[in-house]
């Protein structure tokens, strides 16, 4: 490990409320999907927090500085708990809960993809393996959503980029912080053009090469 970079307060701060605006954006999609599959309320907020937290906290766990901060911060168990109620009462629905289950993640995605590598590197990870955290982070919770809930995972969904815009967003967000640029307004380009492409790539059906060279379904 090398020596922790020097954030500026300012950075800590937004970094926070970045991972809680993911932390929100991936609860939506974990309640969606429970309302989709209909589950009951008790599934529902299951599936939030898992889809909410568990790519933060396998980051934290990696990174070993502690309590993750999902246990460590109360702030961390309102987004879930809000995403649950605005399910439950219909305030964020429509009649394709697919397609907004989706977006929300595209949006969980590109956030994830960006704290996760700027949280590796404050805390004095290699750039290189800050991406390869930053890639975790933003897959790992859809992941364990679709997988508690019977669902084929997105990131091996061949109709549809997941993992390489993640990768996409990580590299850059290293990049930007490498060069003693990443500031509010870059980190927001970066998670506006990782969203961006993560639907792009589902609505042309993009898709990356099979296991096996010349063999695809």
């Amino acid at each position: 490990m090398i020596e922790a970079f020097e954030a500026p307060a300012y950075l800590e701060t937004l970094l926070l409320v970045l991972d809680l605006c993911g932390v929100f954006f991936f609860a939506v999609s974990g309640s969606l999907l429970a309302a989709r599959r209909q589950f009951d309320i008790i599934g529902s907020v299951f599936l939030a927090f898992l889809a909410g937290l568990g790519g933060g906290v396998v980051r934290d766990i990696i990174i070993d500085e502690g309590v993750p901060n999902a246990f460590a911060n109360p702030l961390y168990l309102i987004p879930p708990a809000v995403a649950a109620a605005l399910v439950y009462f219909r305030l964020i629905t429509q009649g394709r809960l697919r397609r907004t289950l989706l977006v929300f993640d595209a949006a969980g995605l590109a956030l994830f993809c960006v704290t996760g590598t700027q949280t590796a590197l404050a805390a004095g990870i290699t750039p290189v393996m800050a991406i390869l955290l930053g890639v975790s982070t933003a897959v790992v919770g859809g992941l364990l959503r679709d997988v508690v809930a019977n669902e084929v995972p997105e990131i091996f969904n061949p109709q549809g980029l997941y993992a390489v815009p993640a990768l996409f967003g990580s590299g850059l967000s290293s990049l930007l912080w490498v060069l003693g640029v990443f500031t509010w307004l870059t980190a927001a380009l970066v998670m506006l053009a990782v969203f961006a492409f993560r639907l792009v790539s589902l609505r042309r059906r993009w898709w990356a090469p099979g296991a096996a060279h010349g063999w695809r379904s």
